[in-house]
């Protein structure tokens, strides 16, 4: 039976990012994607400088209900958030709907513009969806604001900072520190409360990998969602996110993406064979 996974998160207009990422995961994945839409981002060409158009709460609300009408499904994303109200809505459907497989990908800045969530928006997801969450995902930046330090830049820190978001009440931890990490390759770490499992991969030089972390978490869903451990889920997503980025492509000059077919070759299919 085809698995159905909802992502709640920012719908990016360029395609590469935010609920585009999702779905196309969801789908290389093959499993069937739903989706809420917390906001809309765009670029200005002319400035490169991005705007969010949150989406009306009411709206949101409804969209949700309708991914929940048939009850639980196998497996959610949570991404980029916005307001007090979206963490509300998401918390009480959660609760309604005893929804297990949860994946928390605590956006809280626009990598183009960095801007990071107010202060009492951490809080509330900190207190009311982490503790709901069976992974989460955090990059280094969300990794230090949620454990609340100043630097991670050694395997110690990483492995410091996972235990403490753990403490938060998440059933397990994966840190991206990825190409940004100090050293020769990009590392990221898995904790469960039990063990630490460093995940070390080539650094790849590039300017295409807008959309990796979006996909790497709609990844991670899709794997729990049809029965892989958290742990291997997240080691075949970083093996599909790998694909995805050394694969990628321009946007326009100023916007590279992941390409998330790579990993299945997608680019083959659909296609007229020769007479």
């Amino acid at each position: 039976m085809v698995k159905k996974v909802l992502t709640i998160a920012g719908s990016d207009a360029g395609g590469g990012a935010g609920i585009q990422a999702d779905l196309k995961t969801f789908e290389e994945y093959g499993t069937f994607g739903l989706s809420s839409i917390t906001s809309i981002l765009t670029v200005d060409p002319s400035t490169q400088l991005p705007t969010i158009f949150p989406m009306p709460i009411d709206i949101l609300e409804k969209q949700i209900q309708t991914a929940f009408s048939g009850g639980a499904l196998d497996a959610v994303k949570i991404g980029l958030l916005g307001s007090l109200e979206v963490i509300s809505v998401i918390e009480k459907f959660f609760k309604e709907n005893k929804q297990k497989k949860i994946v928390l990908d605590p956006v809280m800045a626009v990598k183009v513009n960095d801007d990071v969530l107010q202060p009492e928006l951490v809080n509330a997801m900190i207190q009311r969806l982490v503790p709901l969450a069976d992974i989460v995902t955090p990059n280094l930046v969300e990794a230090r604001i949620l454990a609340q330090m100043s630097v991670i830049e050694t395997q110690d820190q990483l492995k410091e900072a996972a235990q403490k978001i753990y403490q938060l009440g998440a059933k397990s931890v994966v840190i991206k520190g990825g190409a940004r990490f100090p050293g020769s390759v990009a590392t990221d770490l898995f904790y469960d409360g039990q063990e630490f499992k460093l995940i070390h991969n080539k650094k790849i030089d590039t300017s295409t990998n807008h959309g990796a972390g979006c996909s790497f978490a709609a990844a991670i869903t899709a794997g729990i969602a049809k029965g892989l451990s958290p742990y291997d889920a997240v080691c075949l997503a970083k093996e599909y996110v790998t694909s995805a980025i050394e694969n990628g492509l321009f946007l326009n000059n100023f916007t590279g993406y992941v390409w998330h077919g790579a990993y299945n070759q997608a680019e083959k299919r659909m296609t007229k064979g020769e007479d």
